[in-house]
């Protein structure tokens, strides 16, 4: 299923969560918590200010960003867990 963000929103799949903490210690799904990074799957086409002027997203597909712990909604595609942010929610891009 493709999906189409509007305004200035995005939908993000966040980075895989660690399995194993690094003493060795395998931990359980209940215990893990949910990254803040993610990876941009698609951008919409950015705010409209009231006079009417559209303002481009200053992110792009492939841009691996961090978000607030409770960012967002939560929403399935294709049976994969993604997010749908604001850009605003949006509080760095990583560079690697």
């Amino acid at each position: 299923m493709k999906i189409v963000p509007l305004h200035d929103r995005l939908v993000v799949k966040r980075a895989g969560e660690e399995e194993v903490s690094k003493g060795g210690i395998i931990i359980p799904e209940s215990a893990k918590e949910k990254p803040v990074e993610a990876e941009i799957v698609a951008v919409g086409p950015g705010k409209r200010l009231d006079s009417g002027q559209r303002i481009e997203p200053s992110v792009k597909v492939g841009d691996t960003v961090m978000f607030a712990k409770w960012s967002g909604s939560e929403i399935k595609i294709d049976g994969e867990e993604h997010l749908i942010l604001r850009e605003d929610e949006v509080l760095a891009v990583i560079e690697r």
